[in-house]
């Protein structure tokens, strides 16, 4: 039911997940505002201004501004500082902020955070910053935290919670509730309560909602759920526990160690944050460009991240162009192929591209896998197919016109079919390689493509123009 008090709520504020505290949007507009009150060095109105912000908000705020600006936003922040917004930051924007804040002041703000924050806080900084950090913690929160760092990156073992509520099978639901409401050290957030044996192994999950709806004298053994109840192990892949939260739809699922212990917990905010780079990571590397790469990098370490596939590019070109100079003879004759070859390779390369982007999220989403390869291969061809014969048409039919020579209206809508054929093979096939020989597909596979359609559209063409044409 809505609270009356909330229809006179101005629209531009929204409610704090405690309901305690409004928060305003940060539209441009806002951060504008808060910008322009900065070069005028109206500190008050700064304060003012930032204060009504939500700690993610402030983050995206950092992010938009300029260098020094941030500077001055990080000492307005810093008297009423909230370490969660060091969660939000990007990797070498959160090195920034933390540097500029002080050691001191994030090490006693970060006792404040979980322990998988704290481990995403303080994971890529330097050994000492690290060390100083972890010293302003309790002993039993330091300890759970070098442990997550002992586990590889991008494991379940760095993104699991050890703040987690777990009981024996034998309780009543009445001891199960009055204990949540006696125990101090439980997580300020969770979701699921997690059974285990006297072995701490879990044998089975009850939601709070079961919880709350269950009469009190039931046992928990005869109300928890099962079959539906899924461990992920400490070591594995973060990928993979994204997919298992997406295929079975949890909100939470228990991590165990090698011998099956209760180790963790992993809650569905934090998958959410692995989709979530994961997809940034794909995307990036599928432009070739590297994850260092960002808005808030400085320009030499832009420029260094992509030097080295501008680099390879540079080789692909080169080999296109090699099969360009092949037929050098057979240009200078018919200069109509130098005005028209482009569009061979270009519509080849897009239709390509198109097949290997859907390849490479079918992949990462576990769609397209060895069981139905072939099926997506024949079907990815036969579309190219269709779409070449279409564009054989619409291509031929303008350089027939163009030219007034329908022989080269001929050639270049042959030559188009041949190149979408093998752009949609290569499209599909070329990332399934990758994948199979343990290579990302997202890394190379754009790399490899521009260099296959560039390569037969050429020769398909110039070499077709030279049989029929000369």
């Amino acid at each position: 039911m809505t609270d009356i008090n909330e229809l006179d709520r101005p629209e531009n504020t929204v409610s704090s997940a405690s309901g305690s505290e409004d928060y305003v949007d940060l539209t441009p507009e806002y951060a504008r505002e808060i910008l322009d009150a900065l070069h005028e060095e109206d500190t008050p109105r700064v304060e003012e201004l930032v204060g009504e912000l939500h700690f993610a908000d402030i983050a995206d705020l950092l992010g938009w501004a300029g260098s020094s600006e941030r500077q001055q936003l990080v000492d307005v922040i810093r008297p009423d500082f909230d370490p969660e917004l060091l969660t939000e930051l990007d990797d070498e924007l959160r090195e920034e902020v933390i540097a500029q804040l002080g050691t001191e002041v994030v090490a006693e703000a970060i006792s404040e955070l979980d322990s998988d924050d704290v481990v995403e806080v303080i994971e890529d900084l330097e050994e000492a910053d690290q060390q100083e950090l972890l010293g302003a913690l309790s002993e039993i929160e330091r300890a759970r935290v070098q442990e997550a760092l002992s586990y590889p990156e991008y494991t379940a073992g760095r993104i699991m919670q050890r703040e987690l509520v777990a009981i024996p099978d034998y309780w009543s639901v009445g001891q199960t509730i009055d204990f949540l409401r006696s125990a101090k050290n439980l997580p300020e957030d969770f979701y699921d309560i997690i059974v285990v044996d006297p072995r701490y192994r879990p044998v089975g999950m009850m939601p709070l909602s079961r919880a709350i709806r269950t009469n009190r004298p039931v046992l928990v053994r005869d109300v928890m759920e099962t079959d539906d109840m899924r461990t992920v192990l400490v070591t594995e892949e973060q990928e993979n526990v994204a997919h298992l939260f997406r295929q079975r739809d949890l909100i939470s699922t228990p991590v165990v160690d090698d011998n099956g212990r209760l180790v963790g917990v992993i809650t569905v905010d934090d998958v959410v944050d692995v989709i979530d780079e994961e997809y940034e990571e794909d995307m990036m590397r599928m432009a070739g460009v590297g994850e260092e790469d960002d808005l808030s990098s400085a320009v030499l370490d832009t420029t260094r991240s992509r030097f080295t596939w501008l680099l390879v590019n540079l080789g692909t070109a080169i080999a296109a162009s090699m099969v360009i100079g092949l037929f050098e003879h057979t240009i200078q004759s018919l200069v109509a192929l130098a005005v028209l070859m482009p569009i061979v390779a270009s519509m080849g390369g897009n239709a390509g591209t198109q097949t290997l982007t859907v390849a490479v999220r079918a992949i990462a989403t576990r769609e397209l896998t060895s069981t139905n390869a072939w099926r997506v291969v024949r079907k990815e061809v036969a579309v190219c197919t269709l779409n070449g014969l279409a564009f054989a048409v619409l291509s031929g039919a303008v350089s027939w016109f163009w030219f007034d020579d329908w022989r080269l209206g001929g050639v270049i809508g042959v030559a188009m079919i041949i190149n979408l054929i093998v752009a949609g093979a290569a499209g599909a096939i070329i990332p399934l390689a990758l994948e199979r020989a343990g290579v990302d597909p997202a890394v190379s596979s754009s790399v490899f493509l521009t260099t296959i359609t560039d390569v037969v559209g050429f020769f398909a063409f110039l070499g077709l123009a030279a049989a029929f044409l000369l």
